[in-house]
Order: structure tokens, then C-alpha cells, then sequence
């Protein structure tokens, strides 16, 4: 690992983050558009080849806060190493998988790779002085959403030229020299917490979110009013009750319940929930619009390589928005930012449901979207970082991030359900699903809206760095420690 008495210029500390982080958000969309191949070539039914995807999704679930709160606490350049090792090993393993059951446990493995969102924003609080933290945020975060987008663009064309198994090919040799160069170059995290892992905590905390997730992830086609979904809806409950109790009265919690209290943390969670929810959802359906045949009535019958170009305009305003946002915050606050994110969410998703007939009228309007995106994530990351201590900051930020995706889960189950909830007689959805589906992505994101209005506009204590360099700036109303007493 990088000596402590010689640092690494930060340019490429963050080149390397940027590296093993977009990369793993890549491999978050790079699978979905191409299921109906994988499902040919390993010889297996539809319901099962969705588990690539549930897999994954639950995997990292679990191990993103986890192995977030563990590098808080024996440092985070050791769980990065550890975690791009994994992910690295995943990708071997569905590479050379000869089933869709051994696809299935790589696809679990590369979900530990999660944990590369918390531990790189930890990092960037720990490398960065303060001056620059808000702009290397926004830079990192727009460059996990432009990985996220750039998964779906990629797959037609890599599947069309190499074949599905190079989806796992690229990423590995990508992730490999990325952990070698994690090893040898990021620093060594200069604050810790020290403690060990709860794990009757983590035990209550991955039940349910298993729960939670494998309910909403599996609705569309069990039905939501069926025992199973019920069943693990109604456990998701217990199971977080028995969590939350374990972790308030824990001297060593996993998550700390009281930073999680902070108005400007859960405020910001519930953006992350309502924004994630029509985030994802039109990130697969939009795709899925393109592709319907148009002898539906509506659609372009578009390839899957054309279907993702036309997400190329999302992905240049999403990185656009994300590198300004850290730049424009001293005259446009994350709050700000974040209120207005949402809000290109409510315009975009709105346009979709009264326009969809013209190529360009989808391409405008996720370009639109995009520029929320782009705003919304560096605002909602920054705004964790700034109000909890640093020494929390892999745990809170690998929650936020677990929040996004439950509501992401959430949100493209919700909108499945609508799309397919009436079918054509050629078995393909009604363009009415379609716009009914946008209108509740528009809804999610008025709700976005509102939630960021809840967001505290709080005055910036300085905290001394622990490095030394200029203080960092942390806001929570109320600190922590003063909350215990």
C-alpha cells in the first residue's frame, strides 16, 4: 500500500477511485439489456436468468454498507484493495461460467464490489482539503452515474462483436490493474473508528433487506397481493424492527442509529429512495420504449445497440452537471442543487408521458433527466459526507446508497407492473402502460421535490482535518456525540 510519508499526488488517488467505481456501476446496467442472450446460451428459462440481476442486486445490498463501516474502521484502502479483488473474481467466475447456477454465484460475488462507492467517497474526504472536496465529489458521482448509463450503451455492441462473455472479460482486466494499482498507490487512511462488527447487526440488517428487495424485485411476476410478497414484505418489517433495536442499544453499532436521525442524513435519504425509484426505472423502460416493434402502434422496433445510443444524451449531461456541481456550490448550495435535480426529474418524466412519438422527443427529455441526475447524486453525496464525522462517512454514504437502490428496486418493479399490467393481444404492452408508467416516475419525482425542500440549509462548522490541511467542513445540527448525552 502507498506510504503514508510519501503520498500520491491526489489527481491519481482519484484516478484510480474513478476507476473501480464507474466501472463497478457499469456492471450494475451492462447485464440487463442482453438477459434474453445469456438465457439462449446457458439453456434456461426466463424466470431464472432474472437472477443474474436479483444476484447481484442483493449481494450488494448487503456488502455496501458492511464493507463500508469496516473500512471506517481498519482503513479503506485495505477493504478497496479487497473489494475490487472480488469483484475482479466474480468477473472471472461468469466469464468462464458453464451454467446459469455458477453465472448466478459470480454474479453474488461481483456484488461486493458495492462497497467501492462508500470507501472512494471516504477516501476523497480523507485525501482532499476542503476547498476541493465539493468538486472531487461531484466529479466521482458523475462519473458513477455516466458508468450506470454507459453499461446500457455498451452492451448491444460488445455482445454483437464478441459475444455476452466479454461483458465479464473487459470489466476483469479493467478491475484487475485497478486493485494492483489500489494497492500500491492509495494512501492509507489517516482517521479510522475503531471497534469490531456487530454481527448480530448484520445478520438482522442483510435479512431484511433480502426481504425487502426479493419482494419488490419479484412482484411483477408474483403478484403483489401474493402470499410470497406479502410474506416478505410483512418479514422486511420484523426483521428491521429487530435491526433498529439491536442498533440503538449497541455500544458498536453498524449503523449509528443517531447519525441517521440527522435531519440533513434522513432528508437526504428519502430524495435518495423517491429520485433512485424513477432513476432506474427509466433507465431500463425507456430502453425497453425504443425497442417495442412498431407495429405496436408506437416504439421504433430500435436494436439494443440503437436503444442505448439514444441514452448517449443522458449520459453527456449527467457528467456535465456532475463535474459543475462541486464547483457551483458556494453560490449554489447542495440543497439547491439537489431541489433542482429533482425537479429536471419531474419536467423529463412528465415530457415522456404527453410526448413519445419522435426519437428526439425521448433523446430531449433524457437529456433532461440527465442534468438532474448529474446534479442530484454529487448534491446528495456531498451533503451526507459534510453532515456526519469522518470517521462514519463509509457507513453513511454505503447506506445512501443502499437507500437509492431500494428505491430503485422499488421504483422499476412499481413500473413493470403498470407497463405489463395490460397487454396487447400479441402479448406486448399497451402504449398507455408506457405513459401511465412515466406519470408515476414524474410522481416519484415531485415527491423528490418536496423531500429536498425538507433539507436543513445549515451553517458550516469547521472541524480540523485530520491531516493537518485546511478544516473540514461538517454540518449536522446536532452533533452526535451531543445527541448521546
Amino acid at each position: 500500500m502507498a506510504s503514508t510519508t510519501r503520498r500520491t499526488p491526489r489527481q491519481l488517488t482519484f484516478a484510480v477511485l474513478a476507476a473501480g467505481a464507474g466501472f463497478f456501476a457499469m456492471m450494475q446496467s451492462l447485464i440487463s439489456p442482453v438477459l434474453s442472450t445469456i438465457q439462449h446460451d446457458l439453456h434456461t428459462s426466463q424466470s431464472t436468468v432474472t437472477w443474474v440481476l436479483t444476484a447481484y442486486l442483493l449481494s450488494a445490498a448487503i456488502f455496501t454498507p458492511i464493507l463500508g463501516r469496516v473500512g471506517d474502521m481498519v482503513g479503506k484502502e485495505r477493504i478497496l484493495v479487497l473489494t475490487l479483488v472480488g469483484l475482479a473474481v466474480g468477473c472471472l467466475l461468469a466469464a468462464i461460467a458453464p451454467t446459469i447456477g455458477v453465472l448466478i454465484i459470480a454474479r453474488l460475488i461481483q456484488g461486493v464490489g458495492g462497497a467501492v462507492f462508500p470507501l472512494s467517497f471516504g477516501i476523497i474526504r480523507d485525501e482532499f482539503p476542503a476547498a476541493r472536496m465539493s468538486s472531487a465529489i461531484g466529479a466521482m458521482s458523475a462519473i458513477i452515474a455516466v458508468g450506470g448509463g454507459l453499461g446500457v450503451v455498451l452492451a448491444g455492441p460488445i455482445v454483437g462483436l464478441l459475444g455476452y462473455r466479454w461483458l465479464f472479460w473487459i470489466p476483469l482486466m479493467i478491475v484487475s490493474l485497478t486493485a494492483l494499482a489500489a494497492y500500491l498507490l492509495v494512501p492509507e487512511s489517516p482517521v479510522r473508528n475503531r471497534g469490531r462488527i456487530n454481527l448480530l447487526s448484520a445478520t438482522w440488517m442483510s435479512g431484511w433487506l433480502v426481504a425487502l428487495l426479493l419482494a419488490v424485485s419479484e412482484a411483477p411476476k408474483w403478484g403483489w397481493q401474493s402470499t410470497r410478497v406479502i410474506g416478505l414484505l410483512v418479514l422486511a418489517v420484523v426483521v428491521f424492527a429487530a435491526w433498529a433495536a439491536t442498533e440503538i442499544r449497541s455500544a458498536n453499532p453498524l449503523i449509528d442509529m443517531r447519525m441517521m436521525r440527522l435531519p440533513a442524513v434522513w432528508a437526504t435519504n428519502l430524495v435518495a429512495l423517491l429520485f433512485g425509484g424513477a432513476m432506474f426505472a427509466l433507465y431500463g423502460f425507456l430502453p425497453q420504449f425504443t425497442q417495442t416493434p412498431t407495429a405496436a402502434g408506437y416504439g421504433f422496433g430500435a436494436s439494443v445497440t440503437e436503444a442505448g445510443l439514444l441514452m448517449l444524451p443522458m449520459l453527456v449531461t449527467m457528467f456535465v452537471a456532475g463535474l459543475l456541481s462541486g464547483r457551483l456550490e458556494a453560490v449554489f448550495s447542495a440543497k439547491a442543487q439537489l431541489v433542482t435535480g429533482s425537479a429536471f426529474g419531474v419536467v423529463a418524466c412528465a415530457a415522456l408521458v404527453v410526448a413519445h412519438d419522435e426519437r428526439w422527443q425521448l433523446g430531449a427529455a433524457a437529456a433532461v433527466f440527465g442534468l438532474g441526475i448529474g446534479l442530484a447524486y454529487s448534491a446528495m453525496t456531498n451533503l451526507i459526507v459534510k453532515s456526519v464525522p469522518a470517521h462514519h462517512t463509509g457507513a453513511a454514504v454505503g447506506m445512501n446508497a443502499n437507500i437509492r437502490t431500494i428505491g430503485g428496486a422499488i421504483g422499476a418493479a412499481m413500473m413493470s407492473s403498470i407497463v405489463t399490467g395490460h397487454l396487447q393481444a400479441s402479448g406486448l404492452p399497451r402504449e398507455s402502460g408506457y405513459a401511465h408508467g412515466f406519470a408515476l416516475l414524474a410522481g416519484l419525482s415531485i415527491l423528490a421535490v418536496a423531500a429536498a425542500l425538507l433539507v436543513p440549509t445549515v451553517r458550516r462548522a469547521a472541524h480540523p482535518a485530520v491531516d493537518g490541511s485546511a478544516p473540514t467542513p461538517v454540518t449536522p445540527p446536532t452533533p452526535i456525540g451531543a445527541a448521546a448525552r
